[in-house]
Order: structure tokens, then C-alpha cells, then sequence
């Protein structure tokens, strides 16, 4: 709070000082307390949850800030309050749904130590998470950093982060040394990616779908599938 020149004790010429400094401090730090303030508000899930369902039904480019605003009985302008623009939307629906893939695929290989049985538990996890009713990964899936040059640098960092344990995961299993460890990361990504497009549920469950996209890189390594499943 700034200082009056009446308090006592103050002398009127510091009090001209010092409340330049705490304006100036204060001006400063205004921007992330409002961003924090406005994050908090109860608005914002809801508006995150729409976003997430909008952008993977319908793509980034098709949806509007309008449509948003309809479907969360917002005007435009309370939806600027939150967010400055539509990439920032995008940018904070992405990090949720990376996060949530990541928390998914660690708490499923935390118990596992032998690398083959860890891929596959990534692989399960990765497809789970895809696969269920949540829109946020679908919008990871569905959205690539291509698609939104303007944000790509961070749309591709935020991939990069639940990528990199699948890079982790790869190298530690014993693959021929023709092989190259990252095409086969990116071949069992673009298959895992895929499933969504052909997957029909009570078919196949996504454990038995993860044992077969893990039964040709066990072939490569001479695993046969019945020392797989001990």
C-alpha cells in the first residue's frame, strides 16, 4: 500500500520515493497475479473442458472463440479475460493433455523394471489415455505443432515431453544393432496414434491391441510371444 505523507515518522520527501518503488514493483508483478487470479476463477475448467471437446471434435482452425462462448454461456470478452487469444486456449488445453498422458504412462511403469515388460505398460497407458472418453489427449493427437505455426515451438515442446520417455523406454530394450531406435519410436507412436480411427470398443481390449503393435519389435529381438506373456 503506498505511503501517505501524514503517517507518522515519514518524511514527506521519502514518501515521494517510496511510493514510486512499490508502484513500480507492483506494475511488475500484475501481470502474473491477474493470470493467476483469472486461472482460478470457476469459469476456467469449464471453459478448458469445452475448448479440449471443440478442438478435438472439430480441429483448431474450425473452432471460434464465438461458438466456445456459446457452449460455456460466456460472452468473447469473458473468454479474452482468461486467455488473451485462441493459441493461448490451445496452448493450455495441450499442457493439460500431455499432463495428464504423462501421470497416466508414469504411474503405469513405476512397478515395472525389466525394460520390454515397461514398453508395454507405456504402450498400454499411452493407449488408454487416447482412447477413453477425455478429449484433452485426442486434442494432442489430433492437433500437431504444424498445424498452429504460430504457437509450433511450443506445441512441439510439450510433445516433446511425453515422447522422450517413449525415446527412454526404446533404448533401454535390446533391439539389433541395425535397427535404428528412432523409427521404431516413431513407428509405434504413429500406429498408437492411429487406433483411435479404427478402434471399436469390446473388439479388442487395448491390452491385447499393446501386446500386438509389441509383437513385431519382440520378433525383431527373438522374444517369442509365450515368454512375453510369463
Amino acid at each position: 500500500m503506498p505511503l501517505a505523507a501524514s503517517d507518522p515518522g515519514v518524511d514527506a520527501t521519502h514518501v515521494l520515493m517510496l511510493n514510486k518503488r512499490l508502484v513500480s514493483y507492483w506494475s511488475g508483478a500484475t501481470p502474473l497475479a491477474a493470470t493467476n487470479a483469472k486461472r482460478q476463477s470457476n469459469r476456467w475448467p469449464a471453459l478448458l473442458d469445452t475448448a479440449a471437446f471443440q478442438f478435438a471434435e472439430q480441429g483448431y482452425r474450425a473452432t471460434t472463440i464465438r461458438e466456445l462462448a456459446a457452449a460455456t454461456a460466456m460472452t468473447p470478452g469473458a473468454i479474452y479475460f482468461h486467455v488473451a487469444s485462441k493459441q493461448a486456449l490451445l496452448l493450455a488445453v495441450y499442457e493439460e493433455g500431455v499432463q495428464r498422458i504423462l501421470e497416466r504412462l508414469d504411474a503405469a511403469v513405476a512397478a515395472e523394471m525389466e525394460p520390454w515388460a515397461r514398453l508395454e505398460e507405456a504402450v498400454l497407458a499411452h493407449l488408454e489415455s487416447i482412447l477413453d472418453a477425455s478429449a484433452y489427449a485426442r486434442v494432442v493427437i489430433r492437433i500437431l505443432p504444424s498445424d498452429v505455426p504460430e504457437i509450433a515451438k511450443e506445441l512441439k515442446a510439450l510433445r516433446d515431453r511425453y515422447e522422450s520417455r517413449f525415446r527412454m523406454f526404446i533404448s533401454a530394450i535390446a533391439l539389433p544393432k541395425e535397427r535404428d531406435a528412432t523409427l521404431v519410436r516413431l513407428f509405434l507412436l504413429g500406429a498408437l496414434n492411429w487406433t483411435p480411427v479404427w478402434y471399436r470398443k469390446g473388439a479388442k481390449t487395448p491390452r491385447a491391441i499393446a501386446r500386438e503393435l509389441m509383437a513385431p519389435l519382440r520378433a525383431l529381438a527373438g522374444i517369442d510371444a509365450e515368454r512375453a506373456r510369463q
